[in-house]
């Protein structure tokens, strides 16, 4: 941040009770901390956690995970479970945290999730989606946008289903 979102002043950077050097307004006479987005991203798997959905969107060939901001208001898991059935038309019944990454491109903290579908059927999927596929484990790695945060994620993922997760292992979503 190098201007103030209050009134648009150059910010300077001052020391901030021990937080170190954190951009300063001298107009507003505030500390103003860094400001991004929160979104979530999710392998969602089927039933018996051998299959992954990847989708494809905004008219691009590569496959991605799905992902979603978190609104106002709302904490992450609820976003979890939104953007699953909002974009792919599935229910969660489980889930896991995994892991949080910067993305610099968006400036966006993605918080990074393994989710179960209570189904594979795709006939719901909204148009926010231009397509979306269920891809064994082996498939889905070849099939991620390569070097990618999503590939990332999804290789974190996949081994550790190959490390013999069961379904138990996941918290279910309170109904």
């Amino acid at each position: 941040m190098k201007f103030c979102l209050e009134c648009g002043s150059r910010l300077v950077l001052k020391e901030c009770n021990g937080e170190g050097e954190v951009p300063y307004c001298e107009a507003c006479a505030m500390f103003r901390f860094p400001v991004f987005s929160t979104a979530i991203s999710t392998a969602v798997l089927n039933r018996e956690l051998d299959r992954i959905l990847l989708i494809q969107q905004y008219t691009r060939k590569d496959y991605i995970l799905l992902a979603g901001y978190v609104n106002k208001g709302e904490n992450a898991e609820a976003a979890l479970v939104r953007e699953v059935k909002e974009e792919a038309g599935l229910e969660v019944i489980a889930y896991e945290y995994m892991r949080s990454q910067y993305f610099a491109p968006s400036n966006t903290l993605m918080l990074n999730f393994i989710s179960v579908a209570d189904t594979e059927d795709l006939s719901a999927m909204s148009d926010e989606l231009d397509h979306a596929a269920w891809f064994t484990l082996e498939e889905a790695a070849e099939a991620i946008l390569q070097g990618s945060l999503a590939e990332s994620f999804l290789l974190t993922i996949i081994d550790k289903l190959r490390q013999g997760r069961a379904l138990e292992d996941f918290t279910a979503v309170a109904r």
